[in-house]
């Protein structure tokens, strides 16, 4: 769970992207979800999870510098989806988990992720299957709102 101060930084970012959004001329009639439809542009969220799971591929297919096992754990339940499922480590110290913030904040997004995306041999159609998986998600998202 991300700290009020985080949500009050998304919240400060995401206005400034929202005044910026409204000085593109002729976008000022448009309500924000509009405007960055048409703008082709993301809300931080959605960009940050995106960023995410592209650097949690990277660690967990040895495309980087990183030994994944510094960072992650595979879950040794074979439970529904894909094979590389990863465990979430329980932190007893504040501190500690204030350290490891990008692991369980990465974790369950990845873990939801279909095996098509997961199975990917390079990043780039990694990046390709991540943006089709994300859109049919934001899409069933606003739906649910409805």
């Amino acid at each position: 769970m991300e700290s009020l101060l985080y949500k009050k930084d998304v919240k400060l970012i995401e206005g400034v992207q929202r005044r910026a959004t409204k000085l593109v001329a002729g976008m000022q009639d448009f309500n924000y979800n509009d405007r960055l439809k048409m703008l082709d542009l993301q809300r931080l969220e959605e960009r940050r999870m995106r960023s995410d799971l592209i650097e949690t591929f990277k660690i967990v297919n040895r495309k980087c510098d990183i030994n994944p096992e510094l960072f992650f754990q595979l879950d040794e339940g074979h439970g529904r989806g894909h094979h590389q499922k990863l465990s979430k480590k329980r932190f007893k110290l504040y501190l500690m988990l204030g350290n490891m913030r990008f692991l369980n904040r990465v974790i369950d997004d990845w873990n939801l992720l279909p095996a098509s995306c997961i199975n990917c041999s390079t990043i780039n159609t990694f990046k390709k299957h991540l943006s089709s998986e994300l859109e049919s998600e934001v899409v069933k998202f606003k739906v649910c709102q409805l």
